[in-house]
């Protein structure tokens, strides 16, 4: 981390400043909470769009500012500039644990803070469109403000403790979200499993940081990532980060969704499509590449891990995109597609390419983004279809959509120059220097995705109608309200990812460089890993293949879907053995099903027919009735006539002058 190379600068602003970036949405979160009741759906989205406007104008501010730096906190004789810490408070004091209350502002944090200001905001105003006729969208705009808030307070915390608050805030707000719809059953259950999946991976996230803190006796990132570059274990060996980062891995294969804890995030798509948005592109499930990307230090300390990291994620990527192949649900085709998709960012963080994983996190949040406000809007167009077997020909009614979508499908699917082909193309560069096995992964997974991404835009868009008459009398385009963000977010899908293009910046990869300072500790400790590059006509015929991998996908789906006009099958309809197992998905969740959820449940039942009821309840009733019994008995003695005292009275001195004679 550049701030340890040299002294933590004083915060250039006034505090107020940095405290408004997240406390703006708070204070919408709070206004829009309160007055729920009494704001119509436009100024309740008009205050939740506000308040994450504002701070995205401030995080704009801050990232001028840091480019241009005063000269008293700029590091002499660099093109480079000294994170800084903002302290409100002091926090927690115990002993030897002192963990301020205190924010962190370098390349990594002002990044991300754009990102989540930048692509939530334009979710915000698409809402007020898609959640115009809903009749709580006061409370759904205060849990999106709520989402923002928590996602800001994670990317902007300068120790793990503050990290984790905005982790658990995060999940929590998906919980909110996903069950946003609470009359339905099935969509209670979706967060239900959303959140307990969640705190699976959780545990061993917080496990992480209690390790963290016995080896360095701080959870500081600047002492922390120090402390472990200087070898300064503590009691432990260096072999202490391979366990750490185990278990901080562990909670961003449960925020992240990476195999085997996967399964909430498809499940997801019960709640409004916004928060589908949200979840996907810009906040939760990128919190877990945040995080390994802000601990990178421990990470490359932790060779085995990162093997680990780069497995699992080419094994989901290539797992995911398989499943997305017979999916008729356009948001689980989406859903499955952003499991794929972080499956490519840990694959590049497993192989050290740690500005790539970051690059492609921001070129997939403008493409996905887009692609979910996309599918939104067919759904709104479709009176919430959402099923691709009854849609078709939408492409004359939703020209806008239509065009925008494109793009997405486009930039995802590693078609140049849009933004998707230049992350994808880094990061299987990195994986074909690392390993050729995950470089393969990478390259099949490309072609499934291109297939599949366009399979849903040709069964989408193309050929004819097949729902209802009364569905295509009421199919128009959506309001501006919501199609604004699906221009803007399909300009940045087409020109997003000139930010790492070299052939196009005089040789300059813009991100990897701005980023260059986050990962200092690393560079020092493996040098190798980051001096390393493809040699020209490797790397040419990398992209040729990636390029070609594509096409190929987007040819096979074009034949099957448009030139044959194929549809997809019938729930009920007879499939092949291969086929139906990708169609039910491997059959993991009933998997999951047998082995824990059942078991779980058996127990439980077990626990509160033999323990509760056969044990605790009858003891306490015991205790109950004999309470009971004895106020019955007390209650003569309280019968409020003054002659029964009186009596008692006369019987207790009678009584006591008894005992007293009997002594003599």
């Amino acid at each position: 981390m550049q701030e340890t190379v040299l002294p933590v600068a004083n915060a250039p602003y006034s505090t107020l400043l940095y405290v408004l970036i997240p406390l703006l949405p708070f204070l919408g979160f709070l206004l829009n909470g309160l007055l729920n009741r009494k704001l119509s759906g436009t100024v309740a989205g008009l205050i939740g769009s506000a308040a994450v406007l504002g701070s995205f104008l401030i995080s704009v501010a801050l990232f001028w500012e840091f480019q241009h730096p005063a000269a008293n906190w700029a590091i002499p004789g660099t093109g480079t500039h000294v994170a800084y810490t903002v302290q409100l408070f002091d926090w927690i004091s115990v002993g030897s644990l002192q963990i301020p209350f205190q924010y962190q502002i370098d390349q990594l944090s002002l990044v991300m803070l754009l990102l989540v200001t930048g692509v939530g905001f334009l979710i915000h105003v698409y809402s007020i469109g898609y959640m115009h006729h809903d009749e709580n969208v006061g409370k759904f705009f205060s849990f999106l403000n709520l989402f923002i808030f928590s996602m800001l307070l994670l990317v902007m915390g300068s120790n793990f403790v503050i990290l984790f608050i905005g982790w658990e805030g995060v999940g929590l707000c998906s919980y909110l979200l996903i069950g946003f719809w609470n009359k339905n059953t099935s969509y209670n259950n979706a967060a239900k499993k959303a959140f307990i999946i969640n705190r699976i991976g959780d545990l061993g996230f917080l496990l992480g940081i209690f390790l963290i803190y016995l080896t360095f006796n701080s959870v500081q990132y600047a002492e922390v990532f120090q402390k472990a570059s200087l070898g300064q274990f503590g009691m432990f060996g260096a072999g202490i980060c391979t366990y750490i980062t185990l278990l901080l891995f562990v909670g961003a294969m449960g925020k992240s969704a990476q195999l085997p804890l996967y399964t909430w995030l498809p499940d997801a798509m019960a709640g409004p499509t916004p928060v589908s948005a949200l979840i996907h592109a810009a906040t939760m499930v990128t919190a877990g590449i945040y995080m390994v990307l802000r601990a990178n230090v421990l990470f490359t300390l932790s060779p085995d891990t990162l093997e680990v990291v780069a497995i699992v994620g080419a094994a989901t990527a290539l797992f995911a995109a398989t499943i997305g192949l017979a999916q008729n649900d356009i948001k689980k085709v989406l859903a499955y597609s952003t499991v794929s998709q972080l499956g490519y960012m840990f694959l590049a963080l497993g192989v050290m390419g740690y500005s790539t994983s970051l690059f492609h996190v921001l070129t997939h949040a403008f493409f996905k983004a887009l692609m979910f406000l996309g599918a939104g809007s067919v759904i709104h167009a479709m009176s919430n279809e959402q099923d691709l077997r009854r849609m078709g020909g939408l492409r004359k009614a939703l020209p806008i959509t239509f065009l925008t979508f494109l793009i997405g499908c486009l930039a995802i699917s590693g078609i140049p120059p849009f933004s998707g082909f230049f992350s994808k193309d880094e990061i299987l560069a990195h994986a074909y220097e690392h390993n050729k096995v995950l470089w393969a992964m990478g390259l099949l997974t490309a072609f499934l995705t291109a297939f599949y991404m366009f399979r849903l835009l040709f069964l989408a868009f193309f050929g004819e109608f097949r729902g209802t008459e009364e569905q295509k009398h009421h199919l128009h385009e959506s309001p501006a309200s919501m199609t604004f963000p699906l221009i803007v977010l399909a300009v940045l899908a087409a020109v997003g990812g000139f930010m790492g293009a070299p052939m196009f910046t005089g040789g300059h990869h813009y991100l990897a460089e701005y980023l260059a300072p986050i990962f200092t500790y690393s560079q020092r400790l493996m040098p190798a890993a980051f001096s390393a590059e493809v040699d020209h006509n490797t790397e040419l015929m990398l992209m040729g293949l990636s390029v070609a991998a594509g096409v190929l996908g987007i040819i096979l789906a074009y034949v099957m879907y448009v030139a044959r006009a194929q549809r997809p099958a019938e729930d009920e309809a007879q499939r092949s053995a291969p086929e139906s197992l990708v169609y039910h998905k491997y059959y993991v969740d009933e998997l999951y099903n047998t082995l824990f959820t059942r078991p779980v449940m058996w127990l439980s039942s077990g626990l509160y027919k033999f323990v509760e009821n056969g044990v605790i309840n009858p003891v306490t009733g015991l205790f109950g009735r004999a309470v009971n019994g004895g106020g019955t008995l007390l209650r003569y003695v309280q019968t409020g006539a003054v002659e029964t005292y009186l009596i008692l009275m006369v019987v207790g001195i009678v009584l006591i002058l008894g005992l007293n004679f009997s002594r003599f």
